[in-house]
Parts: structure tokens; C-alpha cells; sequence
């Protein structure tokens, strides 16, 4: 397996997982911390409603984000715009780190917050896209999916390593001094691993696909308006197959983290803990979904990922519940892990089949990170809000999130497979 992944691949997977360290690093931060910190209010629910909109902020601008960075990253290259995304990155997180409290400085302190937010936002947009299409497009066809997908396995190390440093640095503290300034020791290291994600990519190269249609003159001034006149009708399905990761990433990873502590009243640890092992697990999953996708095809595989993630929401919240941390960390490997790996790497695979070369960047960044605003940005604040009006209920959460995987299933059967898998595994074309 590991013949087939490319140094392009090595190089973007680690410049993700860098990357990715800022903005995960805020999802912790903003189920933890950032309620008391920015948002101190008499009413611990209207607290952590407020920091779970500011999370959301990030996400309605990353499709403002991805499109620019995509739009010049099918004029100017994926390698430049990468660079750009993770200088973007580090010092918005690094800002972040050095803002006064409410306390201090009133209103202005979750103001400047959600603007550095928005700054993330517009960073992260064009980030993993430019990092899957720059494995991919250096990739073998038969090896694609395994290749398409490790970036995503970059955005699981960049998410354990934020998740360590911020248990590591609260379990070291008490509780009002990791309140009073602990909490901003992970976003100032962001200056660092900023620095070392240039050094990392320093070391790759543009893609030669993109490089031969620009010899070739099959590049686009207006990459925009290219998607739009000659693959509309791709739009669509490619936002749906990007709904399922959305809710199986966000749920477990940000508003799982608040359920507990809220609702559970287990101590933040469990949920940090769990959290880590689901993602230090992803090592093993995560190249063995792209695998799976390159042997039995994308769409099985999205299916499966996507229909288990729906048939699991209710039991997820019946084993968090049980408050017992072996159970809980079981549930979260199963939906964060299991579930969340499959749809993620045949999503990443699908998307980078999905276009022209001309335009590739331009159409993943704008589908994917559409879908990414509207549910992963929005779904651990549709979860809080929906277990209040409730009454503390949890079936009309996984109602809703199963709902939504199921809407992957659909896209994907508006997606072809690859000419080679279908002849190999007689696959139909797609619906429609």
C-alpha cells in the first residue's frame, strides 16, 4: 500500500495536518472554553449557544474563501495557494491567542473573535481541497482513492494533536488558571507550526495534471464560469456526497464535547480523551477507506459509511449517556472513526474525479465548502438548540443528522464511477 502514495501526498497530508491544528483547534476551544471566556452570561445554555455561532462563523466564510483560493489556484497552481492558506491560518490562530477577554475589554473582545474566526474561515476554504487534488492528481488511477483521501487523515492528526495539547495543557493547570490564560498557550504555538508547514511544502511540487492542461491550454481564465456552463448538473450531487462527513465530523467533534459536559456532566477529559483515540485510530482507517474505494469503487463505500452513521445517531447519545468513559470513547470510534472515515474518503475521491482539470479546484471548493458552511458549520449549533427546545431529548438530533447522511447515499448515485471500476465490477452508470 504504502508504494502507491505519492511524495506529493506525504508532503500535503502533513502540511494539512499542521494546518488543520488551527482550525480544530478552535471546535475544542469553542465547546470548552470560549463560553466563559467571550461569552459570560447568566445562562450557561445562551453561553454556549453564542460560542457555537462563532464556530459556525467560520464556516459561512470558507465558501467565500474557497472560492477565491480555488478560482486562483486553477490559474496560478495548488502549490501557491497552499502556501497562502496556511500563512492565512497560522496568524489568525496566533491572534486569536493574544485577544482580551470579555472581561477585560467588553464587547470588543467577541467582535475581534469572530473576525479572526471569519479570517479562518476564509483560510481552511481553499486548504483541504488544494491539498486532496494535489495528492490525487500526482496519483496512479488504481490508486487514487488512497492517495484522494489521506489529507483527510492530515485533518485527523491536526485534530488529535490540537485535541493533546489542549487536554496536556489543561490537566497541567488549575481550573482558573487555564481559564485565565492556559487556554491561549495552543493557539500561540500556531506561529510554529505555521512555519513548519512552509518548510513542509516547500518540498512539493505543483501537480504535473495541472501543469500538462496549462501547456496543453486547457486552463481557464474564468474557472468559475466554466463550472457553471459545462458541469452544472454535477453541482448538486457534489454538494449532497459532501453532507454526510459534514454531521459525522462536526456532531462527535464539537457538540458531543458540550453534551457531555453539559448534559452528562462528565469532566471535559472524557470527551478530550475520546477524541484522541477516535483520531489516533484514523491512522489505520483513513488509508484503509481510500483502499476500499479503489478496490470496490466510491460509491459503495459512501453508502456504507453514510447509511451506518444514520442507524447509529440515537444509540451514539444512549452510550454517551451512560457517562462511563470506556463506553463513551466507544461510541465515538464508532461514528468519528468508523463511520466519518469511509464517507470522507470516497467523498474526497469522488470530488477529485468530479471536474475537468480546468477547473477542478474552483468546482470542489465551491460544492464542498457550500455544503460545509451550511451543515457542518451550523450542525452542533442545530444540535444545542434542538436538545433545548426538547427538553434535553436526543431523538430529534439524530432524526435530523440521519436524515441528512441519507442525502449522501443519494448524491452518490448521481456520480459515476471511474471507467475501470465500472468494467472491473460491472457498476451501472449513474441515476439520472
Amino acid at each position: 500500500m504504502t508504494s502507491r502514495i505519492s511524495r506529493a501526498t506525504v508532503g500535503s497530508t502533513v502540511g494539512t495536518a499542521l494546518e488543520w491544528y488551527d482550525f480544530s483547534l478552535y471546535g475544542t476551544a469553542a465547546a470548552l472554553v470560549l463560553p466563559q471566556v467571550f461569552f459570560p452570561s447568566g445562562d450557561p445554555v445562551v453561553a454556549t449557544l453564542s460560542s457555537l455561532a462563532t464556530f459556525a462563523v467560520g464556516f459561512f466564510a470558507r465558501p467565500v474563501g474557497g472560492v477565491i483560493i480555488g478560482i486562483l489556484g486553477d490559474r496560478v497552481g495548488r502549490r501557491t495557494m497552499l502556501f497562502v492558506t496556511l500563512m492565512v491560518m497560522a496568524v489568525a490562530s496566533t491572534l486569536i491567542g493574544v485577544l482580551p477577554s470579555y472581561a477585560t475589554a467588553g464587547v470588543f473582545a467577541p467582535v475581534a473573535l469572530v473576525l479572526l474566526r471569519v479570517v479562518q474561515g476564509l483560510g481552511a476554504g481553499g486548504e483541504y481541497a488544494g491539498a486532496m487534488l494535489l495528492s490525487a492528481e500526482h496519483a496512479e488511477t488504481r490508486s487514487r482513492g488512497l492517495n484522494a483521501s489521506a489529507p483527510t487523515l492530515g485533518n485527523a492528526i491536526g485534530s488529535l494533536v490540537a485535541t493533546g495539547i489542549f487536554f496536556l495543557t489543561s490537566a497541567l493547570m488549575s481550573e482558573e488558571d487555564f481559564l485565565g490564560y492556559g487556554w491561549r498557550i495552543p493557539f500561540l504555538l500556531s506561529c510554529l507550526v505555521g512555519l513548519a508547514g512552509i518548510i513542509v511544502r516547500l518540498k512539493v511540487r505543483d501537480s504535473p495534471e495541472f501543469e500538462r492542461a496549462k501547456q496543453e491550454g486547457r486552463s481557464t481564465r474564468a474557472p468559475l464560469r466554466a463550472l457553471f456552463a459545462t458541469s452544472g448538473r454535477k453541482i448538486v450531487p457534489g454538494m449532497l456526497i459532501s453532507v454526510a462527513p459534514n454531521v459525522i465530523s462536526y456532531l462527535p467533534s464539537v457538540y458531543a464535547l458540550t453534551y457531555l459536559s453539559k448534559e452528562v456532566g462528565t469532566a471535559a477529559w472524557v470527551g478530550l480523551i475520546g477524541i484522541v483515540i477516535a483520531n489516533a485510530l484514523k491512522v489505520v482507517t483513513v488509508p484503509t477507506a481510500g483502499w476500499l474505494c479503489d478496490r470496490f469503487g466510491r460509491r459503495p463505500v459512501m453508502t456504507a459509511g453514510a447509511t451506518a452513521a444514520a442507524l447509529l445517531f440515537y444509540p451514539f447519545f444512549f452510550l454517551l449517556d451512560t457517562g462511563t468513559p470506556v463506553v463513551i470513547w466507544a461510541a465515538l470510534v464508532l461514528l468519528y472513526t468508523l463511520c466519518n472515515d469511509l464517507t470522507l474518503a470516497s467523498q474526497a475521491t469522488m470530488m477529485s474525479e468530479l471536474f475537468p482539470v480546468g477547473y477542478r479546484y474552483t468546482g470542489v471548493t465551491f460544492t464542498r465548502e457550500i455544503a460545509g458552511a451550511i451543515v457542518g458549520g451550523c450542525i452542533p449549533f442545530v444540535a444545542a438548540a434542538l436538545n433545548s427546545a426538547s427538553g434535553g431529548q436526543t431523538w430529534p438530533i439524530a432524526l435530523v443528522c440521519g436524515v441528512l447522511c441519507l442525502l449522501s447515499v443519494l448524491g452518490a448515485r448521481f456520480i459515476a464511477e471511474p471507467e475501470h471500476l465500472r468494467a472491473a465490477n460491472r457498476i451501472t452508470a449513474p441515476a439520472g
